[in-house]
């Protein structure tokens, strides 16, 4: 297959044996579409009428020869056995019905595994979305390589549903707008926005750390407790209570029993102490 495309060479180095059907069907799209083969498996062959005009006659040959290098790529691909198999089908169609009906199953579950691959795909927040939507688009290539059918719009939408919460504002007008974006156009959008956020990502962290002055937060805060004020019997102001009515020994106002010059010199006399005596 030196002749080939010289892309042919994966499939050289990757023969169809069996157990790697999904590889070597992925490597065998890559070679078909480019060299624009891959039509024929989706195309029928075109009817030449009766008294064909010249665009029929180059469309039908145009078919014919492009069926026919899908099928030497597909039989110089696969193993002497699967070779045996296949060489007298007249069609590249028919040769892939024929090997999808024989290794399916792996087909399938190589589905099912993209397909949950690109379903639990979440973007991160803060990291590459471009390296982000390369990996979804790989997987939907995948699938569609395995057979799967998604539309255009589908992929788009589920892609948006992978992005991180700061794309908000973009899915928003994605759906009020009702945009129409291939693929790649949405990837350049993406990116665009995503170069908007992280304009903007400085200032609103700035607004959403400002705060109390203290290193600590507010609910750590400890409040400054008042002072109490000392509460003395009779209200006085300079820290000594002024009794009320008169002094029971003196009979003076102005001072209590214990307290009393007279009554304090006259147990002095008696040799006890005021408080002693005022008990």
């Amino acid at each position: 297959m030196s002749h080939f495309n010289p892309l042919s060479s994966i499939l050289n180095q990757n023969k169809l044996e069996g157990p790697n059907y999904v590889d070597w069907k992925r490597n065998l799209d890559i070679v078909l579409t480019s060299e624009g083969y891959k039509f024929v498996l989706v195309e029928e062959c075109p009817i030449k009428s009766a008294d064909p005009t010249d665009e029929e006659v180059q469309a039908y040959d145009k078919w014919v020869k492009a069926d026919e290098m899908a099928r030497c790529y597909i039989l110089a691909s696969m193993a002497n056995v699967l070779q045996h198999q296949h060489q007298s089908m007249t069609s590249a169609y028919d040769m892939l019905a024929s090997l999808k009906e024989m290794f399916g199953e792996q087909n399938r579950a190589a589905k099912q595994t993209a397909m949950k691959a690109l379903l639990t795909t979440k973007m991160a927040e803060g990291s590459s979305v471009r390296e982000h939507v390369l990996k979804l688009m790989n997987y939907l290539n995948e699938l569609e390589i395995l057979g799967a059918e998604i539309d255009k719009e589908s992929q788009v939408e589920m892609i948006l549903q992978t992005l991180p919460d700061s794309f908000q504002q973009f899915r928003l007008n994605y759906n009020m707008n009702k945009m129409d974006m291939s693929l790649a156009k949405l990837l350049n959008e993406l990116q665009a926005a995503e170069t908007i956020i992280k304009q903007q990502a400085p200032a609103a962290f700035l607004v959403h750390q400002a705060g109390p002055s203290s290193s600590k937060p507010a609910k750590f805060q400890k409040k400054k407790k008042k002072p109490r004020k000392a509460v003395i019997p009779g209200g006085a102001k300079d820290g000594v209570a002024k009794p009320k009515g008169k002094c029971f020994h003196c009979k003076q106002p102005g001072h209590y029993k214990k307290q009393c010059p007279d009554f304090q010199a006259k147990m002095k006399n008696k040799g006890v102490s005021g408080n002693a005596a005022a008990k």
